[in-house]
């Protein structure tokens, strides 16, 4: 997800986004362990999503 995109979410809508892709890693994880992921940039994309939330939120939290 974009940087510009996740800017233009709220507080509440961040913290949902980032459990949803912690959600899809730990599933990921699992599948890779299977032997059953094909698509690893899948999950590059999601760990890169999951810093720019993290940054983000820490943003929002410090700024008020």
């Amino acid at each position: 997800m974009k940087l510009n995109d996740l800017k233009s979410k709220s507080l509440k809508e961040l913290e949902e986004q980032l459990l949803k892709e912690k959600n899809f890693l730990a599933s990921f994880y699992f599948q890779k362990a299977k032997g059953r992921s094909k698509n690893v940039k899948a999950a590059l994309e999601s760990r890169r999503t999951v810093a720019r939330i993290l940054t983000l939120l820490h943003e929002l939290r410090h700024d008020q």
